[in-house]
């Protein structure tokens, strides 16, 4: 799946954060809600264990984000 473009809108939208050391169990575990998608990013990247990003999808509207996006999106919206 393509990267979504780096926009305020996009990060300002919310986002739902599904964590787990897999797909499943990220799913069973069900989201957590953030009021922006610059939220969920610094949470992902900074507070979550890593071994959670494994499973990690972040969903916005339709789009479904998997955890190379989200780490690729973090770096981009941080510069790191």
């Amino acid at each position: 799946m393509k990267d979504p473009p780096m926009s305020a809108t996009l990060l300002s939208a919310s986002g739902d954060l599904f964590l787990g050391s897999d797909a499943a169990t990220a799913l069973a575990q069900g989201p957590r809600r953030f009021r922006t998608v610059a939220n969920a990013l610094r949470f992902a990247m900074e507070q979550a264990a890593p071994v959670h990003l494994r499973g990690a999808s972040l969903h916005i509207g339709e789009r479904r984000l998997g955890p190379g996006q989200i780490k690729r999106l973090y770096r981009a919206m941080t510069g790191r």
